[in-house]
């Protein structure tokens, strides 16, 4: 039987699969690649969520409009902006991408634009920035919510006139680029932080897409699983060729903070630990990754998840948001942006059974004057 054969129906308390329990799913066709239900290389899955996903793909795909990808970490932006390039009229030309993330601030200017010799100490020779590199083509410009505050300007010159200048020259260039942006950060309470530019994000924010976490996609679990198994047992020289249901079933259960990145490292993980041709992986060796007091109901949203965490906050407190030990300060959080994200999330002191019902306005307003 192959793992596509075997479905699984959704319920508001159980998720078994339509078979017996003792069924396991055999990889008969280990050499093939994983079905994946999808036009798009690389892209394994077949939930309705993924779906809508490459559905806006494609429509936006043929255009020259700039595209935001917003989503957690290890939800697969990257592949996401991989498809629209490829699917665009500039898939025979470059695609460049740059972590704005993971270069230091210092040399990010010098990645991005390019500089002249001797613009500053250490600049021996000309370099070609990633803007320019990307001429004709599109440029991936991945954790754009990490880029410094006095770079945004000259990159929204680029997004608006398609024009920069090298560090140390005053010639000015002009680019033909399709741009492709990717953040898992609250870019508008980034906003009302001051840490990032209003104008940029709305010319970022010309055509968003939300790439669901792997928690609301559990129908891509299966042949998520079933590919990761055989790009694993490849390097490695092994061999699996049965996945037990029970072992699936387990997978689909876990909220996975980590997403797809996580999904392949415990995969990758129980290959190396299977001693014989079927995957041995222990319920328990999820259940040990859930911090204390983690909801396991996978039904829940993020939404809801982050209401929940921050009502519970703020009980916690008192419903004070400001001070060392104020609301603010145990989230993590500015008190602007939590301010922002009760505003956004409908949270009001009236919800706290302990205290009398007020409006909603007045609740958050008191909440924040108080220390």
């Amino acid at each position: 039987m192959s793992l596509n054969s075997l479905t699984y129906h959704l319920q508001d308390e159980d998720l078994r699969p339509n078979a017996d329990p003792e069924i396991t799913l055999d990889l008969d066709r280990i050499d093939e690649p994983a079905k994946s239900g999808t036009d798009f290389e690389g892209i394994i899955g077949r939930s309705s969520g993924l779906r809508r996903v490459l559905q806006m793909v494609q429509t936006v795909a043929w255009g020259d409009s700039t595209v935001l990808l917003l989503g957690e970490t290890g939800t697969g932006k990257e592949l996401i902006a991989r498809a629209i390039h490829s699917h665009s009229p500039r898939s025979d030309r470059p695609f460049v991408k740059i972590n704005c993330a993971a270069i230091p601030t210092g040399l990010l200017e010098s990645e991005l634009f390019g500089h002249e010799r001797g613009s500053f100490t250490g600049a021996i020779a000309q370099k070609i920035g990633r803007v320019e590199l990307a001429h004709q083509g599109s440029l991936f410009l991945d954790e754009i919510g990490d880029i410094p505050l006095e770079l945004q300007p000259k990159l929204l010159r680029v997004l608006q006139e398609r024009e920069f200048e090298r560090l140390g020259s005053t010639r000015t260039q002009n680019v033909d680029v399709r741009f492709v942006a990717a953040t898992h950060r609250d870019l508008e309470g980034m906003i009302l932080e001051k840490l990032f530019r209003n104008d940029l994000y709305y010319r970022l924010n010309v055509f968003p897409i939300h790439v669901p976490p792997l928690r609301e996609r559990p129908d891509d679990i299966p042949p998520l699983v079933q590919h990761f198994v055989q790009q694993a047992t490849r390097r490695m020289h092994k061999t699996i060729d049965t996945i037990p249901s029970e072992t699936v079933e387990a997978l689909i259960r876990y909220r996975w903070p980590g997403n797809i990145r996580e999904l392949e490292n415990i995969i990758e993980r129980a290959v190396i630990l299977s001693p014989g041709p079927v995957l041995r992986l222990s319920p328990w060796d999820l259940k040990s990754r859930l911090t204390p007091g983690q909801n396991t109901d996978r039904h829940q949203t993020l939404e809801q998840l982050e209401r929940s965490h921050i009502l519970k906050t703020l009980k916690e407190t008192r419903w004070v948001l400001s001070g060392p030990r104020g609301a603010a300060a145990r989230l993590g959080l500015n008190r602007s942006t939590l301010y922002f994200r009760m505003k956004k999330l409908g949270i009001s002191r009236s919800l706290d059974s302990c205290t009398s019902p007020k409006s909603e306005p007045d609740a958050i307003h008191n909440a924040i004057t108080m220390d």
